[in-house]
């Protein structure tokens, strides 16, 4: 597998470049507006990029999908209820093939509605659903309750998954499942009421635990 966390410039965004193999096809996940930040890797490995896949709607995210398309002719990927025209719109447990690998589409409802993570063997790209330490932001309702049960649904995957998040927000640029249940405040929360109790008190417990 080739693998890729590209700097994508916006609020320290991450993109996603995956590909089956030398001179094999591959996926862009959440292209940054410039394309020369991944266009050197996809012509370093003689690649061809067949997806560009979009884990939510926010624009930094969205913004350099169009010129994915204008440059490698790619389809377009991305939840049914992606607010912006896309070539295939996907759901829970939808595969996207590969060559030799699979990316399984896992439907993560929270910080959007339309919002999904893409998990291919042991790497999981979070989007804004998971970061390192952090999650996304939601209100203080219904999105909040769907990101709690999003997230509890991710912590059941295999402990050494690879977690690749939308922003590097945490304290690195990449984690495990294994370390967020174990040292993720949000993770860590016993219940619902607790999570929206941090959530709620997350600027005063970033100060009375010296969190960036």
């Amino acid at each position: 597998m080739i693998f890729y966390q590209v700097e994508a410039g916006g609020d320290r965004n991450f993109s996603y470049l995956i590909a089956d193999g030398e001179g094999g096809p591959a996926a862009v996940v959440d292209p940054p507006a410039d394309v020369g930040r991944y266009a050197q890797l996809v012509a370093r490995h003689h690649l061809s990029v067949h997806y560009a896949v979009i884990t939510h709607g926010h624009g930094d995210h969205t913004w350099g999908v169009d010129q994915a398309v204008k440059r490698y002719a790619c389809k377009t990927v991305g939840h049914r209820l992606l607010p912006v025209p896309v070539d295939l719109r996907v759901d829970e447990g939808d595969i996207l093939p590969l060559g030799a690998l699979r990316l399984e589409i896992i439907y993560t409802p929270g910080h959007t509605e339309d919002a999904i993570c893409v998990l291919c063997g042991p790497k999981l790209i979070t989007g804004d659903t998971l970061f390192v330490g952090k999650v996304g932001g939601t209100d203080l309702g219904e999105g909040a309750r769907k990101e709690f049960e999003s997230l509890h649904r991710l912590m059941k995957l295999p402990p050494e998954t690879e977690v690749y998040p939308g922003h590097n927000y945490g304290v690195a640029p990449s984690s495990t499942i294994g370390h967020e249940r174990q040292t993720n405040p949000f993770i860590l929360c016993k219940s619902l009421q607790e999570f929206l109790d941090l959530k709620a008190n997350w600027l005063e417990y970033k100060r009375t635990h010296g969190i960036a």
